[in-house]
């Protein structure tokens, strides 16, 4: 029998073997999931694929061709993500209000972003990409809260942080084998790297179809007592304290956790070609595969919180030790053991959300979750980049790992009790 999770703490539960491969062995099996999680993942693992053809070239770019530092990738990344978290809120109301009819805005998502990305090997200046990289963010603006809401829709509460875990492992497949694709053609086919990027159409084209032609046009839901095009818009203050406090510690953490581009960005100061940093960025997606649906499985069988307090405090030593990196050695090491640990955040990260939703809300509260986190990314970009510039990579990667050890200890201390007002 499990005890209660409050008086161990989280390094302890990964120490005892026994326990987690109990919680390993009674959890539901893959194949029991929802047919449409299956579709959605296969859809991420295609847009991610084409995706990360392009985004580890970014930092290339700015540095080799368009003669551009860290402060402009902090803008780039920061703008990009803000603009596509502002957009979620009101793509997850919408869906919402139009009665759970999510799909609609998941094809228009995926389709502006895979017509845009192609068109990033072409800018002339960062200016120019700044501007692709916010159209390709748009587009993730318009899908994700919808279909993060679509997820828990079909998915039984018991089974969330597998279904998210799932989901999370195929969008890290795809991101390596679309880093290693590029690698591949960059040198045993001696293309461009706008070449490589222009191929990016296709698996982009897959993921678009398979959305479309997979997923019916509305999946059923339980009628909700309220009609859907009479629902109020949610402010903030009726949110339940418990996901408030959960966003605003999210927001923190966001200041830490800054694009994983500056990885490859540091990567590139420390000598690596572009080959080697592609697939460094292999690797790092590799491992956050291995571990997203155990640390979904690891959440559903004990709970969500402590898999994320776990996850974010080996997080915060993982930004330490980059900071500390000097050697490509010490990069590669570094970067595997960031990866082990995001991997095993993001499945839980999303699933607690479903926790303090209702059906009629769910659009909505996955919008205020991404727009939470897209309020930060802007200011994380820009002074992460300005530390970067100023003081060098290891004062900004050190002050990335303070800040995660601090929202780690909130969530614990603040975030997480006022869940039932007391540890759980």
């Amino acid at each position: 029998m499990l005890y209660p999770l409050s008086y161990r703490g989280a390094v302890d539960i990964l120490s005892d073997y026994a326990l987690i491969h109990k919680l390993w062995r009674t959890n539901m099996p893959i194949s029991s999931l929802p047919r449409t999680v299956i579709i959605l993942s296969l859809v991420s693992f295609f847009n991610d694929l084409a995706s990360e053809m392009v985004v580890p070239l970014i930092p290339v770019l700015l540095a080799s061709i368009l003669a551009a530092g860290p402060v402009a990738l902090g803008l780039i990344e920061g703008a990009a993500d803000a603009v596509a978290s502002l957009l979620k809120l009101w793509s997850g109301r919408r869906s919402d209000r139009l009665g759970g009819q999510r799909k609609g805005f998941a094809v228009a998502g995926y389709g502006l972003s895979n017509m845009t990305r192609p068109l990033f090997g072409l800018a002339g200046s960062w200016p120019v990409l700044l501007l692709l990289r916010s159209l390709d963010r748009v587009g993730k603006g318009l899908r994700s809260a919808p279909r993060d809401a679509l997820l828990v829709d079909v998915t039984p509460p018991a089974m969330r942080g597998l279904a998210f875990g799932l989901h999370r492992a195929f969008d890290n497949a795809g991101a390596v084998g679309g880093s290693l694709i590029a690698a591949a053609v960059l040198s045993w086919l001696g293309q461009s790297l706008t070449q490589v990027i222009l191929w990016s159409v296709v698996p982009g084209a897959i993921s678009v179809l398979l959305i479309v032609l997979g997923i019916g046009d509305r999946v059923q839901r339980k009628v909700a007592e309220t009609p859907a095009a009479t629902l109020p818009i949610l402010p903030w203050s009726e949110l339940p304290k418990p996901l408030r406090r959960y966003l605003w510690v999210l927001m923190l953490f966001t200041f830490a956790r800054v694009s994983e581009t500056f990885i490859v960005f540091r990567g590139h100061e420390l000598g690596m070609n572009v080959v080697t940093l592609l697939v460094l960025w292999a690797m790092l997606n590799a491992t956050k595969a291995l571990t997203s649906i155990y640390g979904g499985r690891w959440a559903d069988g004990t709970g969500k919180e402590p898999v994320i307090l776990f996850a974010w405090a080996g997080l915060g030593w993982c930004f330490l030790g980059l900071g500390w990196v000097s050697t490509q050695a010490g990069l590669w090491f570094a970067t595997c053991l960031f990866g082990l640990f995001a991997g095993i955040a993001e499945g839980p990260e999303r699933a607690l959300i479903s926790d303090f939703s209702g059906e009629k809300y769910r659009g909505t509260a996955y919008g205020w979750y991404h727009l939470m986190v897209g309020i930060a990314a802007v200011p994380a970009g820009l002074l992460f980049g300005s530390l970067w510039h100023a003081l060098g990579a290891e004062a900004a990667f050190r002050y990335a790992g303070i800040t995660a050890i601090c929202a780690a200890l909130l969530m614990h201390f603040w975030a997480w009790s006022a869940r039932t007002g007391k540890n759980i």
